[in-house]
């Protein structure tokens, strides 16, 4: 027959608790009973409290019976559980803190095995319940810390396309800068080639009056512009808008911030339609943006809600 100990390793106790539960207990329905109590504490909680605690500190089966005892039987008064001997009504009471014992003649006949099948019997199926519910427990938190895993991963990739569109809206703006940049140094090239030309022509024209003898009138300068100061920014309580773009057969719906300028929306759609922008058009009211109108703000043009916009 196998003993107490690999009995309770069958059931699918873990060997170590289950080595320290005979060891305490001494019988195979205590140990069960010990195992159950103490499920909820780590093996290494169980190992510290044994090398601390006298072995029957953690059972709650009396101890038996010392050598030379007279069998008799005491009664608590507080729960009516009886006992065979002085020292179990002790642990008794160490354990439970009752202090009404009384005497009595009856004597405590020891389980038939019959009651003892029985008792085991109600131990397992106490035992399967006490693993499902520790089954139930464990699925619901798995699934708990999924939720979360999830959320969080989530909000990690909102936050990395957030950070991923920004970042294009930048680039395509320093693209839209450094084409500007280009077209002003072309135009200022132009300006000073056109510049030495009109020197050159008026001292030729002034090396030929002078040797014909004649005045030349000096040439007034044009007066330089006067700066346009900028207009005040509308007052907006939107921070983000979406745009609905249609140029020929593309449609695209984009959100961007209202300090966007239109040659970076200009210059998103095209990237992704593959279509090259000259205007934006607005229905209402009816505005038409050119180019010349591109480094503007949505904000600064007075789009500061969600826009239909025909990109021509």
């Amino acid at each position: 027959m196998a003993s107490d100990l690999e009995q309770l390793i069958e059931m699918g106790f873990d060997p170590d608790r289950a080595k320290i539960a005979v060891n305490k207990t001494g019988g195979l329905l205590p140990a069960i009973e010990w195992l159950d109590a103490n499920s909820d504490k780590s093996l290494d909680e169980i190992q510290a409290t044994t090398t601390t605690q006298p072995a029957t500190d953690d059972t709650d089966e009396p101890p038996a019976l010392q050598p030379g005892e007279v069998p008799r039987s005491l009664v608590c008064g507080d729960c009516g559980k009886k006992f065979r001997s002085q020292g179990q009504a002790e642990f008794h009471a160490s354990k439970t803190e009752h202090v009404n014992f009384s005497e009595s003649t009856e004597e405590i006949a020891p389980l038939t095995e019959e009651e003892k099948a029985a008792r085991l019997v109600e131990l397992r199926k106490k035992l399967e319940v006490k693993r499902a519910q520790h089954a139930e427990e464990e699925k619901t938190e798995r699934k708990r810390n999924e939720q979360i895993r999830r959320k969080s991963t989530k909000e990690t990739m909102d936050l990395k396309e957030d950070v991923q569109k920004k970042e294009h809206l930048k680039e395509l703006a320093q693209k839209r800068r450094d084409k500007k940049e280009a077209i002003e140094a072309k135009e200022r090239i132009k300006a000073k080639i056109e510049a030495d030309k009109i020197a050159r022509r008026e001292k030729a024209e002034r090396e030929k009056a002078e040797r014909e003898g004649r005045a030349i009138l000096p040439v007034k300068a044009a007066p330089a512009p006067t700066p346009t100061p900028p207009a005040p920014e509308p007052v907006s309580m939107n921070t983000e808008v979406t745009l609905r773009l249609q140029g020929g057969n593309v449609t695209l719906d984009e959100r961007f911030p209202v300090d966007t300028t239109l040659s970076m929306v200009a210059d998103s759609f095209a990237e992704k339609s593959k279509m090259e922008v000259n205007s934006l058009t607005r229905r209402m009211p009816r505005q038409i943006f050119d180019t010349t109108s591109f480094e503007k703000t949505l904000k600064d043009v007075g789009i500061t809600t969600n826009e239909f916009l025909i990109v021509g």
